[in-house]
This record gives C-alpha cells, sequence and structure tokens, in this order.
C-alpha cells in the first residue's frame, strides 16, 4: 500500500545525495589552501541556499501547521523549526567562509568545523521526519488533504526567494 507521504520521501531521496556532498567535501579539506576544493564548497552553498532552504520554507508554510494540527498543537514542531533556523545559520556562515576563501583568506578548520555541522543537522532532521512526522501523516491525512499539502508546499518552495 503506498504511503501519502511519498512524495516527501522521495523528496528527502533526491536530495541526499546533495546532502551526503556536504560531508564529502569537508572530507576533503586538507590544511593546505591548495587543498580547498573551492568549486564544491561553492556548489554546496548554492545547493543550500537555492534548494535546501527554499525546502525548510515549504516546511515552514504548509508542512509543519499540518503536523501540528496532527500533534494537537503548534509548539509541536518548534524544536524542527529551530532545525532550520540553524541551518539557515550555518548556510550564510558558510557564504562567508566561502568567499573569504576566494579572496585568499581561506579558514580550513571553521570551513570544516560548518560543514560537519551541516551535514549533521540535515541529516538529522531528515531522518526526525522520516520516523515521526510522516508516518503520523500517513495515519492521519485523507489523500484530500494530503494533495493540498502537496500543492502548499510546491508553491511555498517555488515562491520563496532564493537566500
Amino acid at each position: 500500500m503506498a504511503r501519502l507521504t511519498e512524495p516527501l520521501r522521495d523528496e528527502h531521496r533526491e536530495l541526499r545525495p546533495r546532502v551526503d556532498e556536504i560531508l564529502t567535501v569537508a572530507d576533503l579539506l586538507g590544511d593546505a589552501e591548495h587543498d580547498l576544493p573551492s568549486e564544491r564548497i561553492t556548489a554546496v552553498s548554492a545547493f543550500l541556499h537555492q534548494h535546501l532552504l527554499r525546502h525548510a520554507a515549504a516546511e515552514e508554510a504548509a508542512l509543519y501547521p499540518i503536523v501540528g494540527w496532527a500533534l494537537g498543537g503548534p509548539q509541536a514542531t518548534a524544536t524542527m523549526s529551530r532545525d532550520h533556523v540553524e541551518i539557515a545559520r550555518l548556510s550564510d556562515e558558510l557564504e562567508v567562509l566561502a568567499s573569504d576563501a576566494r579572496a585568499g583568506r581561506p579558514d580550513v578548520r571553521a570551513l570544516r568545523q560548518v560543514l560537519y555541522g551541516l551535514h549533521a543537522i540535515v541529516a538529522l532532521h531528515f531522518a526526525k521526519e522520516e520516523e515521526v512526522y510522516l508516518p503520523l501523516l500517513d495515519e492521519r491525512l485523507t489523500p484530500e488533504t494530503a494533495g493540498r499539502l502537496f500543492a502548499e508546499m510546491e508553491e511555498a518552495a517555488r515562491t520563496t526567494r532564493a537566500a
């Protein structure tokens, strides 16, 4: 039997290789400036700002109100929303560090910390949604409500400006 939340699971499956690239780039960082994979750092930063943060905005706008309803109150998603705040903060920090590196002032240690932190938070965030929220929604949503949810998420992601 197909799960109503399969489109969200599919989206996570599509995003996961890009999320794993964050870890790969962190692992590639050497201690010398010539070991800096600048193009890959720039690509990770672009992915975060152009895709992942839009995904987070769509969750805030459409998914989390439904999860709040299913769990009995909007505060039920507060910790997940906090994950989004931290992902945005670290994404902005990565952009600054990447800019500094392009200008010849790389802080490899800080880049590594930010990349490892981003990967850990995003991977855990996806796991929490898939293991806690989505099974709950599979039990409580109707096909009509699920259809509206996905349409609202698509619209929110489409209309969210790239950060």
